[in-house]
């Protein structure tokens, strides 16, 4: 049966309707208020806002496409069904979009907020200084952090699949609440940004034939059981991240943990192959073991020790106890394997050697420390991740307490996003002084 002239009309009035509320969605710019240093970064916003344009005009195209056909003599003749069929799949191509605007919408909103709004503008700094390597072996996306409930963070790589479809134009940091503002939260924080790191270097995908040859009983493996070996290359993913993390910020990065995934004892020994977590109990020892490997000092000992006391492994099942004692056996070979290997991404170099670890040793830190704490100037200008590196350095020797530990982070974020604003703007008066053509807009 012909579609009646009711159901065209009652069709037509919804499409239309779609457009008007479309109208209403307006880029972030026009109504957001933050103050200027709160504000993403520039790429950020630009990536972002780019791509909601662009679904914006590609979902008036589809609607405006839509009342076209209702009007042609192909819609006339077509069942009130087909219709309806059409305008669903629009209806929900409308709806995929506003998700998209509301994902990035929680987002921003926080950048309003009294001081987290800076703070979190600090963090995309130091959040872009973890993620770049000298070298050009990547074209590092955009990242913007906001606060969430919860004691871990998480993260929406940038060029991976949103809801609704589309490549993510940017990455999406959620950082905990609970860890602002520590050194802490630099664990958490650049162990997402490692995420978005090894993506970018192919890391996993380039470890896990080695782990595989491993199973196979292949050179290096040191008589290590195959399920073993399995095991890591299911944890593989979360294990590259830790190992970014720590290359960037040394010991913080195994205490951050340490904060984390101290648990209840039953999820502290869980081994569980369908999760990519490594069980919490050994995660922590393979940060030890990764921070020896990378940063040879005593403290790596001490700190496998006092997890130990927290959690010993007295009282486990002999079947469990049996399985993380294989693990633990297995620690140094792992952490050599990932200090040694070479992707094919970093042109023979080890991940290490281009994160330049020899520069973020525990000396090395603790005399920058009481170097900065003469001249503090110098802590302003260093890299926002050596900052980090240095106060958690700090920290773990006791000679920073946690309130004065939490007041510098604080002004130090600040002091990132203020310095990143200004640097902006006086880019944007020197293009203005040098090519007249823009005054027009810029000024």
């Amino acid at each position: 049966m012909a579609i009646s002239s009711y159901a065209l009309w009652m069709l037509a009035q919804e499409a239309r309707s779609l457009l008007t509320r479309l109208g209403r969605v307006r880029p972030f710019v026009l109504i957001e208020p933050m103050v200027p240093a709160a504000a993403l970064l520039p790429s950020a916003q630009s990536a972002i806002e780019a791509y909601l344009a662009q679904g914006r005009r590609e979902l008036h195209g589809m609607v405006n496409g839509y009342l076209d056909w209702l009007r042609s003599p192909a819609a006339r003749s077509a069942t009130a069904a087909e219709a309806q069929r059409r305008f669903t799949f629009v209806r929900l191509k409308f709806n995929a979009a506003l998700t998209q605007f509301d994902l990035f919408n929680d987002v921003i909103t926080q950048r309003s907020e009294h001081k987290n709004g800076i703070w979190l503008a600090g963090l995309d700094v130091a959040s872009a200084d973890a993620l770049a390597l000298p070298g050009a072996y990547f074209r590092a996306p955009p990242v913007i952090c906001y606060l969430d409930r919860g004691p871990g963070a998480a993260i929406r790589r940038a060029r991976t699949r949103l809801p609704g479809g589309g490549d993510n134009p940017v990455a999406v940091v959620r950082v905990p609440r609970e860890r602002m503002v520590g050194s802490s939260i630099a664990s958490s924080l650049f162990h997402e940004v490692g995420h978005q790191g090894a993506a970018l270097l192919d890391l996993v995908n380039s470890l896990r034939p080695v782990l595989q040859a491993m199973q196979r009983g292949g050179s290096g493996s040191l008589g290590t059981p195959a399920h073993v070996w399995q095991l890591w290359e299911r944890w593989i993913s979360e294990v590259v991240a830790d190992l970014w993390s720590l290359a960037r910020v040394g010991v913080v990065a195994t205490l951050g943990l340490i904060g984390v995934v101290s648990l209840p004892r039953v999820f502290v020994f869980r081994v569980n192959a369908d999760d990519p977590h490594p069980a919490p109990w050994i995660r922590v020892k393979l940060s030890c073991a990764l921070g020896q490997q990378l940063f040879p000092h005593p403290q790596w000992r001490r700190i496998a020790a006092l997890w130990e006391s927290f959690y010993p492994l007295a009282g486990l099942a002999p079947p469990q106890r049996a399985l993380l004692l294989q693990l633990e056996q297995s620690l140094p070979a792992v952490a050599a394997l990932l200090a040694r290997h070479r992707p094919a991404l970093l042109r023979g170099r080890t991940l290490p050697e281009v994160m330049a670890v020899r520069a973020r040793q525990p000396r090395r830190l603790a005399g920058l420390f009481r170097q900065w704490s003469r001249a503090p100037r110098q802590l302003y200008e260093a890299a926002p991740s050596l900052a980090f590196a240095v106060i958690g350095q700090a920290r773990a020797d006791g000679r920073l307490s946690p309130e004065d530990e939490s007041v510098l982070l604080a002004r130090l974020l600040t002091h990132w996003a203020l310095r990143s604003t200004l640097d902006l703007s006086a880019l944007c008066s020197d293009v203005a002084q040098e090519r007249p053509e823009y005054r027009s807009t810029i000024l």
